[in-house]
Parts: structure tokens; sequence; C-alpha cells
């Protein structure tokens, strides 16, 4: 007797890779990602978030593309090197090669194959420059208003307190999941996008013209975000339709997978 056919399992709570960061603690060399992000991820998108390792040794992403349904690109406390984007500024900032090595690889790759992605302050940026675009090192010395700016003397609920205002666009995702014309966010960043990547659209923008919120054309998801929706995910409603709508398309991804 032939065995029974099978239905496939339905995935609940799918992997999403988290790319980490990779800095030094005295002696030792460590991978991390704040425990924002993955509560944020666990809670309100309710998918079971994995890191993935920032190493320069790291020069083929596919079995991490094959192991996740999603990529979150994070922020950190380093920037992009001004030399991953044609930039011949020295990098007078925290830098992190590993990350910027791996995180471009994967936003390629999982672009490639319709993954699912969100990024965040960093990891906005990142997307930016993985499809060709380029950054202000310091926007600051570019002209933009300092409300962006960290301010490393206050406590972390004052840094990432709601700070300014951002424009969505009219025909943009973030508009219509919120019926808003604008939205009141906490970014705080020293870099930020100076020319758009290929394919990439403006989602928002702040009052001084920098681009705060991009996405990725012809993708089921891939968001950016210069501010942190991860630190309000559970009480400010873009920031929850953030999460949430990430993580519905990282279910619908895994789920699918036999139809790819």
């Amino acid at each position: 007797m032939p065995p029974l056919a099978t239905s496939p399992r339905t995935v609940d709570r799918p992997l999403v890779g988290v790319v980490s960061d990779r800095f030094f603690v005295g002696d030792h060399d460590l991978h991390s990602v704040k425990e924002s992000y993955r509560r944020a991820l666990a809670a309100v998108s309710l998918v079971t978030p994995i890191l993935i390792p920032a190493a320069e040794d790291i020069d083929d992403v596919a079995p991490y593309l094959d192991a996740v349904s999603g990529l979150l690109f994070p922020g950190g406390a380093s920037n992009v090197a001004p030399a991953q984007y044609g930039g011949d500024e020295p990098a007078a900032f925290l830098i992190d090669p590993a990350r910027d090595h791996v995180a471009l690889q994967l936003l390629r790759g999982g672009a490639a194959r319709g993954m699912p992605m969100l990024a965040i302050c960093r990891g906005f940026q990142e997307m930016n420059v993985a499809f060709g675009g380029t950054l202000h090192p310091n926007i600051y010395d570019a002209g933009h208003d300092t409300e962006h700016r960290e301010d490393p003397n206050e406590s972390m609920a004052e840094r990432y307190r709601y700070k300014h205002s951002v424009t969505l666009a009219p025909d943009g995702l973030l508009r219509d999941w919120t019926r808003a014309d604008t939205a009141v966010v906490n970014s705080l960043h020293m870099q930020g996008i100076r020319t758009l990547g290929r394919g990439c659209s403006i989602e928002a923008r702040h009052g001084d013209g920098l681009i705060e919120a991009i996405r990725l054309d012809g993708q089921p998801f891939a968001v950016g975000v210069q501010w942190h929706p991860e630190v309000t995910a559970a009480v400010d409603s873009l920031s929850q339709s953030l999460f949430t709508r990430f993580g519905d398309a990282c279910r619908h991804y895994a789920n699918s997978a036999g139809q790819r």
C-alpha cells in the first residue's frame, strides 16, 4: 500500500534572521543584537528571531537565506563605511566592516528571492547602499536639522523619545497603512541618504528634505525606516504596523515555499 499523502505543515512562527554587530568588549570579539529588536520580533511580529553573525570570511550567504523566511537589519553603534558607497571621506566614526560585508550580501540575496526584509536605522542606510545609493557621512555637515541628533548624555528613554515629524509619501505603503499624511518618529542618527538606490522609492521625508523611509520596489515586503519602531512597537500604531505586517509577510513566505 502506498504511503498516505500528508499535508505540508503550516509554519506559525517562522525563523527570521537578524544581522548582528561585531565589536570588542575588552579582549573579547562579540556578535550582538539589542534586546529591543528580538522582543519586537517575538512579541509583535510573532516570529522566531535568530542571529546571523557578522564575519568577513562569509562569502556565501545562501545557507543563511535557505534557513530563514525573513531578514531584519537593525540599527547599531557603527556606521556604514564610506568606501561601501564610493565615498572617499575618512571614516570619522565607528565602522563595522564585518557587518557591512554580510549585510549588503544578504540584502541583495534576499531581494533576489523576494524574501521579506525590514531595515531600521543603520539597516535602512545599508538597504540604500546595497542597491547603489549613497549616504551623507554626517548629515549635520550637510546642513540637515539638529532634530536628528543623538545626545549621549540623555537617558535611554529621552534618546528614543518622539523627536520630529515626517511627511508620508501619498502613494506609499506607510500612508496606505496609517491613512495619515504625517507621523511622529524617534530617529537619531549621523548618516543619512544622499542619493537614492536603484529600485528604491521614498516612503517618508523630514521637513528638511532628508529621506526617512524607503521601500524596495517589486518586493512583497522590503521596507526601511530611519527611526526606531522596535522601541515603540507595543504602543505606536505605525510601529506595530511595520512589525505585524513584516511578520505576516514572513509567514506567507515560509508557507508558500513549495510554490517558489
